[in-house]
């Protein structure tokens, strides 16, 4: 172990001395070999779990009252009553790490399996609670449909398991590269792009005739263009032979949630803004609804409303635009219009039955297992204060000053019981150039509201790799934004957060110094807890989803409701040890 000592000027000409003491031993530089692991069947770990009844995933308990537990084990099911010693734990948010997007190769290897265990027994040693990963479609059924290869995956999930770490998978069923942080390239399996060579119309097009690889439209999504199945049926059966395969690990309840890609960047949007076409932040991008699909699609809707002779709009602009410069975005543009008003509740409503079917489709795979589903939403904070909202319109996300474009997915989302997964926490609106007209802050604080009132778990990301006490700061008050209850559940709370991304950066130890003081606020000051219901996550068996929502009833979510009040600061933040840390 090492000892830093180090020195700073405080307030009041009062002199400080801080002395660090190394405990964690940074292993840079470590071998780059491959590394095969013997995949064991994995175990169920010996803990006793732990059911309440809840509202809105928040336990309703008050100090010094006793409260019955249900305890479940494998012997017996008989009643206790205790009481947990420390009710901070109903602060407890967890944290999550991404790992890197090449974790495993496109050859289907776990890349460095030695390394990748000491860095995972570090984030363990820091009180991490988990990890996040991507499971790449292009990478298991790369050789055929149906061909499913899962073998890294389980050498994966096994090492995670030995490091005592629970895990996040991501149905990833897009292409890895093209978008802001993509360090590797994994297409879509190749027999899928070879069906696109014939067909280019199973891709997303934009009013140029440029199409995007990135996933499959879902204009296409019922489609039986793939060897007789649909697109829906595609993702169905990859969730299917995942749950076979990984019987073992669901049953130790070593997964948490699992999280559903349903578009670009696994997120519930359109391709809208891609950098390997051209895009450069802040622009406006581009509807992507060109193809024949969607187009034949949106003319039958609007036959059926009465106006045969509307086509998709042809004045949009250009990528990079910004608003003012187009006759769709501008000032009393088309998108004012009883036309424009049209086609962005078709363009934004295709995006709410696309993942309403294919979360639809998870949940009757994953029936009875212990975990829960989840889904990512795209944090378009640019534009967002511009009138149109024009970057987010793009994305598919209907969400204007007078219209909530966000609840409905939320209220879709209750119906699956899915934990929505947001992104750009740590972002503030003064980091941002005055062109982009971003309103992050807003934007995270009109989101989280929505989906809690809608009844539903929020999780949240950051959108870029961050180091300093600023963002994490950003991220606590987003996490508790009513900071936290010495005596019970916060009045608010996400239910977790995953930090992007797992890197030898973040393992720098001023880095992980920061990183690990973030953790430990997350955790409410408290030690890492390795019992998710100590802190309120009941893991029940997946339930069938609740009756399909008729669309006029999601729409009624779009009356703008006035969000939940932040706090201007939290009771909770990193140090000034920290921000020392931080600046040196």
């Amino acid at each position: 172990m090492e000892n830093v000592v180090c020195a700073a000027q405080c307030g009041m000409g009062t002199k400080i001395t801080l002395q660090f003491q190394e405990r964690y031993n940074l292993q840079h530089g470590m071998s780059r070999r491959y590394g095969a692991i013997c995949v064991e069947r994995a175990r169920k770990p010996r803990t006793t779990h732990c059911f309440f009844k809840s509202d809105c995933g928040h336990l309703k308990k008050e100090r010094g009252v006793r409260v019955t537990l249900k305890a479940e084990t494998a012997e017996s099911k008989e009643q206790i009553h205790t009481s947990y010693k420390d009710p901070m734990l109903a602060s407890y948010v967890p944290v999550y790490v991404m790992l890197p997007l090449g974790v495993v190769t496109n050859d289907n290897v776990l890349q460095d399996s030695a390394g990748l265990k000491n860095q995972l027994k570090e984030l363990h040693a820091a009180g991490v609670d988990g990890v996040m990963v991507d499971v790449w479609w292009g990478i298991v059924e790369s050789k055929g449909p149906q061909q499913y290869d899962w073998s890294a995956y389980r050498t994966l999930f096994k090492l995670v398991q030995d490091c005592k770490m629970k895990l996040q998978p991501i149905m990833s069923f897009h292409q890895c590269g093209g978008n802001v942080g993509d360090s590797v390239f994994i297409p879509l399996p190749k027999w899928v792009l070879e069906i696109g060579e014939l067909d280019p119309n199973i891709f997303y097009t934009n009013n140029k005739g440029i199409r995007n690889k990135e996933c499959i439209s879902l204009g296409v999504d019922n489609q039986p263009l793939f060897h007789g199945r649909t697109p829906i049926e595609l993702y169905t059966d990859y969730m299917r032979s995942f749950r076979e395969n990984m019987k073992d690990f669901l049953e130790s309840e070593l997964m948490i949630d699992i999280e559903v890609g349903l578009g670009p960047a696994g997120e519930l949007r359109y391709p809208s803004y891609t950098q390997n076409q051209g895009w450069v932040f802040p622009g406006i991008g581009q509807f992507q609804c060109y193809d024949k699909y969607l187009k034949d699609d949106f003319k039958e809707a609007a036959t059926r409303e009465g106006h045969p002779e509307w086509e998709l709009p042809d004045n949009v602009g250009e990528l990079n635009d910004a608003p003012e410069s187009t006759k769709f975005f501008k000032s009393r543009g088309t998108y004012l219009t009883k036309k424009g008003k049209f086609f962005l509740t078709w363009y934004s409503n295709k995006l709410l039955i696309h993942g309403d079917e294919i979360l639809d489709k998870a949940n009757s795979v994953f029936l009875g297992c212990k975990v829960k589903l989840a889904a990512k939403i795209a944090g378009i904070h640019w534009l967002y204060k511009s009138k149109s909202h024009a970057a987010e319109l793009t994305s598919g996300y209907y969400n204007l000053n007078r219209r909530d474009g966000y609840r409905p997915i939320a209220r879709m989302l209750s119906r699956h019981k899915a934990v929505l997964n947001f992104t750009c926490l740590e972002m503030r609106n003064h980091e941002q150039p005055i062109e982009a007209r971003s309103g992050a802050q807003e934007l995270v604080q009109q989101v989280l509201s929505g989906c809690w009132m809608e009844k539903l778990e929020v999780a949240g990301e950051n959108a870029l790799a961050r180091y300093d006490s600023e963002a994490y700061n950003q991220i606590l008050l987003n996490a508790r934004p009513n900071g936290i209850s010495k005596w019970g559940p916060p009045k608010l709370k996400m239910y977790s957060m995953a930090y992007l991304r797992l890197s030898d950066e973040l393992l720098q130890q001023t880095n992980f110094d920061i990183f690990k003081a973030f953790v430990r606020k997350m955790h409410a000051n408290l030690d890492y807890c390795p019992e998710p219901e100590r802190y309120y996550h009941f893991r029940v068996p997946m339930e069938l989803s609740k009756p399909r929502i008729p669309l006029e009833v999601l729409l009624e979510a779009t009356k703008p409701v006035k969000p939940y009040a932040w706090y201007k600061e939290i009771n909770m933040s990193l140090s000034d040890v920290i921000v020392f840390l931080d600046y040196i």
